[in-house]
């Protein structure tokens, strides 16, 4: 049965299917969940909720991919070379058509570790020229983090860059689709962008946008800049998908309330703060009740506190 958007939202007023207390949802395979048609001929693997652990193989991300007619294009190359296989041999259940270009969201493991399996396929990589940077800087220390929680789970995971590089936007027109792969601006993490099929109204919106998990602040995270980022540009899409780097597939709507406004609420809460001379130790506990249902709260929400304060005592 081939499951679409409209049946896939319906499911969210399930908590469970968010929660990160289950600890996979497709047994038998090594990816977390099995792909979903979120409209015709875009399909994605939603991953967990949760951290990257053992028991999920680091597959805590979307993988998703667009079958356009003459060839796919994956969006995500993955946290291991074992995922990519996996959610490979999900495409080729689907279609015969070959994967003809992998595009990695950013230089995060779960966006480009895996490329080592489509790197010896022969698949070309595209990724932001900041992504590029970020895997020759950070990419080993990256790895040997997936080596800690994956183990035997990380065999022929090796660092692959990307083979092609760009900096404002690629146009891609494969079949009957035209696709544009856009770096809208700063956002979550160095190099971040976003797949927009402007003709069916579908953002595949890497790490710009969040659903059901606390989205984490990175140090290099800066969330002034992100909001904005959001607000000039990512609206401007005015997406009637939305497929986030986390969470199920949804509406703008959605994935403001979660990212957007929670950027915008707990920096409102931190600038308080600071104007009442309030310090670093007391900031951890600023309060973020409202967001205390979104899934990594408990792991994410002091440590994002404390960044923001960090940011903007020096705004």
């Amino acid at each position: 049965m081939r499951l679409t958007l409209i049946g896939l939202i319906a499911g969210l007023a399930l908590p469970a299917l968010a929660s990160e207390d289950i600890p996979d949802q497709y047994p038998g395979s090594a990816l977390y969940s099995k792909p979903v048609e979120v409209i015709p001929n875009v399909w994605s693997a939603i991953g967990a909720t949760a951290p990257p652990t053992y028991e999920n193989t680091g597959h805590n991300n979307n993988l998703s991919f667009i079958v356009t007619g003459d060839g796919v294009i994956v969006v995500n190359g993955s946290a291991a070379y074992v995922l990519a296989k996996a959610l490979h041999d999900e495409i080729k259940a689907i279609t015969d058509q070959p994967v003809k270009l992998v595009i990695n969201e950013n230089g995060q493991g779960h966006a480009m570790l895996g490329n080592s399996y489509w790197s010896e396929l022969g698949v070309p990589i595209l990724a932001h020229v900041d992504a590029a940077h970020e895997i020759e800087e950070n990419g080993h220390r990256i790895l040997e983090g997936m080596l800690r929680y994956n183990r035997d789970k990380a065999e022929g995971t090796f660092i692959v860059p990307p083979t092609e590089t760009f900096e404002d936007k690629r146009v891609i027109e494969m079949g009957d689709m035209r696709i544009e792969v856009l770096h809208l601006g700063p956002a979550h993490s160095p190099g971040d962008i976003q797949v927009w099929l402007p003709e069916q109204s579908l953002v595949i919106a890497g790490d710009m946008a969040f659903h059901e998990r606390m989205l984490p602040i990175f140090e290099d995270t800066m969330t002034a800049e992100w909001v904005e980022t959001w607000e000039n540009e990512f609206e401007a899409l005015e997406a009637t998908y939305v497929i986030p780097g986390h969470g199920h597939p949804t509406n703008m709507d959605q994935v403001r309330r979660y990212t957007h406004d929670y950027l915008v609420y707990l920096r409102e809460k931190i600038g308080a703060h600071l104007d009442e001379g309030g310090d670093l130790a007391e900031a951890y506990y600023v309060d973020q009740s409202p967001y205390a249902n979104l899934d990594t709260f408990e792991e994410l929400a002091t440590k994002n506190a404390g960044r923001v304060y960090e940011q903007m005592e020096f705004e």
